[in-house]
């Protein structure tokens, strides 16, 4: 009898063990569970937080571009000067691609070609040059944001800045002379002026007396377009490289906000 309750009380023992490592299986099993459903939701909240955040910037950037674009607009249309003792009179100092260089600055090449596309269509409406005119400003105006904007890119600092407007300044009249020489000189000599050298020849002649038809384009290109452009973009790179630091909280407002809400 005793021995049969010692088999039992063992039996027993045995089976409250087996009951225990159950209950503590499944425990931590559920603990696992947990553990992965937790890891699961904070995942999904990050994406989440990650995807709004994308999003924000992108209405960001937009809305910054569509600021600039507007203010490019304006200096495009109202805000230029001759310099008649130094260059042809047609030719008019304007610093419209100052928001587009702030832009690059701020947001990179994209958004800064994208301000001087945006900008040269709004104009086209009001175009006296059926449009050419505006599509060699394009051509002139990325020639000179987007060296810049690549370069400060890599070389976020004053020297990058300063470097890259001047890398800039210089594929800018580079690209000056070749869109004067081969598209805009030729349609206002062949469409506007009839093929009429002497309405050009003219314009010009109180800055160079001996120019002529023959030597055109040496005048032109190398004592007008070429240095003008050099000037436009060491002004309006110039400013940009004064202002940028003093307005780079507004141009990143997006970010600072982030911070302190972080904070």
């Amino acid at each position: 009898m005793k021995q049969k309750d010692e088999k039992v009380f063992a039996e027993n023992e045995t089976n409250d063990t087996q009951d225990g490592k159950y209950i503590e299986k499944n425990q931590i099993n559920n603990q696992k569970q947990n553990n992965e459903m937790k890891d699961t939701n904070e995942n999904q909240h990050l994406s989440k937080k990650e995807e709004i955040s994308t999003k924000n910037s992108a209405v960001s950037t937009i809305a910054k571009i569509g600021v600039l674009t507007a203010l490019s607009y304006i200096l495009y249309m109202f805000v230029k000067f001759p310099l008649p003792f130094l260059f042809p009179s047609f030719l008019d100092i304007q610093i419209s691609d100052l928001p587009a260089l702030l832009g690059g600055f701020a947001m990179g090449p994209i958004p800064a070609c994208a301000i001087i596309v945006i900008k040269c269509l709004l104009k086209m409406p009001f175009t006296t040059t059926a449009c050419v005119g505006e599509i060699g400003d394009i051509i002139i105006g990325i020639a000179f944001v987007l060296p810049a904007a690549l370069f400060y890119k890599k070389h976020k600092n004053k020297k990058g800045a300063l470097i890259g407007i001047l890398i800039g300044a210089a594929t800018c009249a580079i690209s000056a002379v070749v869109v004067n020489r081969f598209i805009l000189i030729p349609f206002y000599v062949t469409i506007m002026f009839g093929g009429n050298w002497e309405i050009l020849l003219n314009m010009v002649k109180p800055l160079y007396p001996a120019v002529t038809v023959q030597n055109f384009y040496a005048y032109y290109l190398g004592l007008g377009i070429a240095p003008f452009n050099v000037l436009r973009c060491v002004i309006s790179g110039g400013l940009a490289f004064l202002i940028y630091k003093p307005l780079s909280r507004a141009l990143h407002w997006e970010y600072i906000k982030k911070n302190e809400r972080e904070k």
